[in-house]
């Protein structure tokens, strides 16, 4: 019986492989306790797109493995359809029928019958997206557009929550986008994906911050004011750079109420530079979204005393080693690199390209602002 992957991948070993992916652990650890080649391991992923798949069930009353076992033992020793099927209570046709699709009295075998029965047993039923044609249509625009799967669950429910038929969860999408045999979306749209992943996978990695050096009459985090924690009113912005290769840069400010981005181009990381450059957006920035800056401990801002003298912006810095206190900040970098990936050179982007990028994330919903953008948020403010 040819199975998936390379050959001698057992059902067994199948099952241990899924246990060990749903777990986290990397096709390589995983290669090396199954004692197969990564590439074994990646085709079975592949072939589901990295979800596990269900368990095969055959029908009711179908003949069991230790029915198939008795009719091997029995054809072995030379016992007539009849006689089989009086002893498990079957009819002759069953008997029959079942010798006769597994190779006949010479050739069969219970272990290979009861796969076959398994195989043929399997009805997979038509996917959402491939039995609503229209929802398919919508969602495929949407993912055109880099909206993740989650905003456009989102998007549905704000805008057709009284269509049943256009009604579908992210979990859903994600399977129809990964498990590319369905051929229902696009392989190329898979890369449209933040991640660009080729199939599903576990979060199970954890980021550590880096040590930074001091920044003299630095402000903590927790003098800022209450506002800026609970996120009651905009203004409060987290800053941060994203590196690029060939020692390029960007400054991000992401307002932590409406999520609203600004990302800034730096011709260098000196606070010689960062310093006027920051000022220059504040000054061009919407008045409602210039109160406070929280930043990270990187010495780029060790001149913000200049920059609260510039624009009137309090300056905070978070805690060493401590990005979840910017969480929002960070959040957003993620979705950014879906435009700026890890080893761009980001010289090569001028304000204007950075612009247009962040147009379009300032433009695409969020679920924790109700699935509203950005900009919807920021103009609700008033």
């Amino acid at each position: 019986m040819a199975k998936m992957g390379r050959p001698g991948m057992s059902d067994e070993m199948k099952a241990d492989l899924w246990r060990r992916w749903r777990a986290g652990e990397s096709i390589s650890v995983i290669s090396r306790q199954l004692g197969k080649p990564p590439g074994s391991v990646f085709t079975v992923l592949k072939h589901h797109g990295g979800i596990a798949p269900g368990s095969r069930k055959a029908r009711a009353g179908s003949l069991t493995l230790g029915e198939r076992e008795e009719i091997s033992r029995g054809l072995c020793a030379g016992q007539s359809y009849r006689s089989l099927a009086a002893l498990l209570g079957r009819a002759v046709s069953t008997i029959s029928r079942e010798v006769g699709n597994n190779g006949g009295r010479d050739a069969y075998r219970a272990i290979a019958a009861q796969e076959k029965a398994l195989d043929r047993a399997r009805r997979p039923k038509q996917c959402l997206l491939a039995r609503e044609p229209v929802l398919r249509q919508t969602v495929l625009t949407l993912l055109k557009e880099e909206w993740s799967p989650e905003q456009i669950v989102g998007h549905l429910r704000l805008h057709h929550g009284d269509d049943p038929n256009m009604q579908i969860t992210h979990e859903t999408i994600y399977r129809s986008i990964y498990t590319t045999r369905w051929k229902v979306v696009p392989r190329e749209l898979c890369k449209r994906l933040r991640t660009g992943r080729p199939i599903r996978k576990n979060k199970r990695h954890t980021v550590k911050g880096q040590w930074r050096s001091q920044i003299i009459d630095a402000r903590p985090i927790d003098e800022r004011p209450q506002a800026a924690e609970d996120r009651s009113e905009p203004g409060h912005l987290g800053g941060d750079l994203v590196i690029g290769s060939n020692n390029s840069q960007v400054a991000t400010l992401v307002d932590r109420q409406t999520r609203f981005l600004t990302v800034v181009k730096l011709a260098s990381r000196h606070t010689a530079v960062v310093i006027p450059a920051l000022a220059d957006t504040y000054e061009r920035m919407d008045s409602r979204l210039r109160a406070t800056l929280t930043w990270d401990r990187g010495m780029e801002l060790a001149g913000h005393k200049g920059l609260t003298a510039a624009t009137g912006v309090d300056v905070f810095f978070a805690a060493p080693r401590s990005p979840w206190q910017r969480g929002t900040n960070e959040n957003t970098n993620k979705l950014l690199r879906q435009y700026l990936p890890k080893g761009t050179n980001l010289s090569t982007f001028s304000q204007d390209d950075l612009d247009a990028i962040v147009t379009k994330l300032n433009n695409r919903p969020r679920k924790c602002l109700g699935f509203r953008t950005p900009a919807e948020s920021v103009a609700l403010t008033g």
